[in-house]
């Protein structure tokens, strides 16, 4: 079974869907640990309640040392596969090294539209609403050193309709993500999509 970390700066939505496909026997997959970046995240108190250890790893101060921190906590956790969840920090050297084509995040558009530092949340929707562009959606990707930047998994389209707005393209956008990250990380424990040889 497939161990899952997940990283969280705030909600966590996505590490909720993947909760709740894992306690409904929907994914053969173990949640083993969420880390947060932010004490107060809502993510880390619903991760306690679904029986996930968790743990604060603050990024400003040192990051360099929190890098180191987080590769050994995932690590220690006997990680599979790290999950972002709304995570709004660059990954370190470190933790990229040692989970190399093993940390997927779900990124609100259709990368590699639209992505990139300082694009998040409701700042990707006003993007693709100021480019007049009639299709988005959300992208499943691979994590590197560069945001948004990895190899793209999966992703889903939603059509940008006359009327829209960024918020209500985000709610439909929101509403679509969920299914997609959950059907990718079934895809990946089935073996239909393969990241890298030795991950099952």
């Amino acid at each position: 079974m497939m161990n899952l970390a997940f990283l969280a700066s705030n909600n966590g939505s996505g590490m909720r869907a993947v909760l709740a496909a894992i306690e409904a026997g929907e994914l053969a997959a173990r949640a083993v640990l969420a880390v947060s970046n932010r004490k107060g995240a809502p993510a880390l108190e619903f991760a306690r309640d679904h029986g996930v250890s968790t743990l604060v790893i603050p990024t400003l101060g040192d990051p360099d040392g929190a890098d180191a921190r987080l590769a050994q906590a995932l690590s220690e956790a006997r990680t599979d596969l790290v999950v972002l969840s709304g995570y709004l920090r660059k990954l370190g050297p470190l933790t990229l090294a040692a989970f190399c084509g093993r940390i997927i995040n779900i990124h609100p558009a259709l990368l590699p539209r639209h992505g990139g530092e300082g694009l998040y949340g409701r700042r990707v929707h006003e993007a693709v609403i100021a480019a007049g562009d009639t299709l988005s959606g959300a992208s499943v990707h691979l994590v590197d050193a560069e945001y948004d930047h990895g190899e793209i998994l999966a992703r889903v389209e939603i059509s940008v309709t006359a009327g829209d707005d960024a918020g209500s393209l985000e709610a439909r956008v929101t509403a679509a993500e969920p299914r997609l990250l959950v059907e990718t990380l079934r895809r990946i424990v089935s073996g239909d999509l393969r990241l890298i040889q030795g991950i099952q």
